[in-house]
């Protein structure tokens, strides 16, 4: 077999297959031929525009499939990133789906006010489920063709170089010779840590005598746990998770990683910096800010000799991949293989989180750094600007229900806008009435109940995280079953809130901003919106065809907003959601189609979160 032959196999065998029982309808079929047809004839930008319920993702993951590219797909939020990535992998269960998210299940960034002079320490608590699933997205980016990625907008945060994270893999054979001495400091290289009883990821055990013979267990950063079988320094056996395997390749425990010559030559340079800093502030006379950037510095340094690691060791990227001056991080993107294919999902409000991320980043480094907390080069760990996010990626799909100026502008450009607006269920935009906002609590009340007693679901839409705690409150003593879902409510445990609404075990769910957009919620007959005619963010056109698509997965969708003025955009609400209906009436028409609800089942989420 020739070299060429054995390449073509392994793609053939990394084919994208997307499993399904559903075929495209409605407007389906139109835009996955448009858009495959958009990326083939090189167009750069792409708009998806498809109304909520539609089948949106369904027809990404058609457009993957016959694309059969390396995709990654970026949504605005944690939550949404997790109901796609469920969705992703039903889709394609042979081939490599990828969750990739920050990390923090909790977060306060180190910060210094000047004002009053208050130093915040960085506080986080890292949730490890997240942690393994982050790795195990990297790794499979190096080894897999087929590698879809969900990610949040977090993933133009740095993680450091790709090359020094491929590198620095430890690659064990069968056969292959490695003393105790050699695979302890290869592993300690890594930064995996040695135990002696029971291990966690990230941890080894070695159970091996001084001729190297015995056993060695490591419990690998994305769960899987090896065994090691060793005589006289020579690998015999080799099993993950139980399973003989002829190979191992042990990538390191955390992404900032760096040869050892190289950390050396960063150490310096680090330290270098330091000296130079110190003088500036003595010079200027700010003795106190020089003592405490060396003290802090010179600490780091030690811990980093020590153990290659230190928190906060971020804030020395710049140093450890040897970028330049204001160079942009090292990111998700650049691990992706190349050309791929880039998803915005919800772009309308992705885009805009995207733009903001460096600035507010920079301006809390400004004062650490101003005030001796933290070295000049600590700037460049921040987040990609905008211009050099755009840089970075290449053929790209935006897609919304809502799309925003900035994608709608790119996409005119090629003519690349295109419309999903009939749903494969046939069932038509919820109806929308307006009612008084001095009774809306009591009004909502009724209405609840009169769709608990038909077995259906409710969500309930407020304007504040306060104000969902004290209608969810209200809404207990009333004896309905209910809880609220908003920002403060782990990562991780929120898709298992929807899914117990959908099972019924939660009658309504009431929320800020969590509950708008991309939530897949068949059950839910009444979504209602509390002041609605406070006119914001919030509470903008894009925000209320938002909130009200959440009820057009139901025959029997209905959208109260609650309000007492009618502004332009409740008053662009209305006309856009009468021109959907329109047009889907008339296809149903003209198809025959009866609209009928989908019995979308309720996905078991594969995440441990306790």
């Amino acid at each position: 077999m020739t070299k060429s032959h054995f390449s073509f196999i392994i793609w053939v065998l990394m084919k994208f297959k997307l499993v399904s029982p559903f075929k495209p309808g409605g407007d389906q079929p139109q835009a996955i031929k448009k858009l495959v047809e958009g990326v083939r004839k090189d167009h750069k930008n792409q708009v998806l525009l498809g109304v909520t319920g539609s089948g949106k993702t369904f027809t990404i993951a058609s457009a993957i499939e016959e694309l059969n590219m390396p995709t990654l797909v970026i949504s605005p939020n944690k939550i949404l990133a997790a109901q796609l990535y469920q969705e992703f992998k039903s889709f394609f269960p042979k081939n490599s789906v990828n969750y990739f998210v920050s990390y923090y299940d909790y977060y306060q960034p180190e910060a210094y006010l000047p004002v009053d002079k208050t130093y915040i320490q960085k506080d986080a608590r890292i949730n490890s489920e997240i942690d393994k699933l982050r790795h195990a997205t990297i790794q499979n980016l190096f080894t897999r063709k087929d590698s879809l990625v969900i990610a949040s907008v977090s993933c133009i945060y740095g993680i450091g170089s790709p090359d020094n994270y491929k590198k620095a893999r430890l690659e064990l054979r069968i056969g292959g010779v490695i003393s105790n001495k050699d695979l302890s400091h290869h592993l300690g290289l890594l930064q995996y840590v040695r135990s002696r009883d029971k291990i966690v990821p990230g941890e080894y055990i070695l159970n091996t005598n001084r001729l190297g013979t015995g056993k060695i267990i490591i419990h690998l950063v994305t769960d899987e746990k090896v065994e090691l079988e060793m005589n006289r320094k020579k690998i015999t056996s080799i099993k993950i998770d139980g399973k003989n395997k002829k190979k191992l390749d042990i990538y390191p425990a955390k992404f900032w990683t760096t040869p050892q010559h190289q950390f050396n030559l960063a150490l310096q340079n680090i330290k270098s910096e330091m000296e130079e800093r110190v003088k500036k502030f003595q010079s200027d006379g700010r003795l106190e800010e020089a003592e405490r950037l060396e003290k802090k510095t010179l600490f780091d340094i030690e811990m980093l000799k020590k153990q290659g690691y230190v928190n906060g060791v971020e804030n020395y990227s710049r140093h450890f991949d040897f970028r330049k001056p204001g160079e942009p991080a090292l990111t998700l993107l650049d691990y992706m293989p190349k050309p791929f294919l880039l998803i915005v999902d919800e772009s309308h409000i992705t885009i805009p989180q995207l733009r903001a991320m460096q600035a507010g980043d920079s301006k809390r480094k400004d004062s650490l750094i101003a005030y001796g907390y933290r070295l000049p080069s600590a700037i460049d760990n921040r987040p990609l600007r905008f211009e050099e996010f755009e840089e970075k990626i290449d053929q790209t799909i935006y897609v919304s229900a809502t799309p925003g100026d900035y994608e709608l502008e790119k996409a005119k450009k090629g003519s690349c806008i295109v419309e999903q607006m009939v749903r494969p269920t046939g069932i038509l935009d919820p109806k929308i009435s307006i009612r008084p906002a001095q009774t809306q609590v009591v009004d909502l009340l009724k209405e609840i109940k009169a769709r608990v007693s038909k077995n259906e679901r409710c969500l309930a839409l407020t304007l504040t995280k306060r104000s969902a705690e004290d209608l969810t409150e209200y809404l207990l003593d009333q004896g309905i079953k209910a809880t609220y879902l908003h920002s403060e409510i782990k990562t991780l445990k929120r898709p298992e809130v929807l899914a117990s609404l959908r099972r019924g075990e939660i009658d309504v769910v009431v929320g800020v901003n969590l509950l708008r957009e991309g939530l897949d919620l068949p059950e839910v007959s009444l979504v209602a919106i509390l002041d609605a005619d406070r006119e914001g963010f919030l509470r903008n056109y894009r925000g209320l065809i938002q909130m009200a698509g959440r009820a057009a997965r139901s025959t029997k969708g209905q959208v109260i907003l609650y309000a007492d003025l009618l502004t332009n955009s409740i008053k662009q609400t209305l006309n856009e959601t009468k021109r959907r209906r329109l047009a889907q009436i008339r296809f149903n028409k003209k198809s025959g189609i009866t609209p009928q609800e989908l019995n979308k089942p309720i996905m078991v989420s594969n995440f441990n979160v306790d």
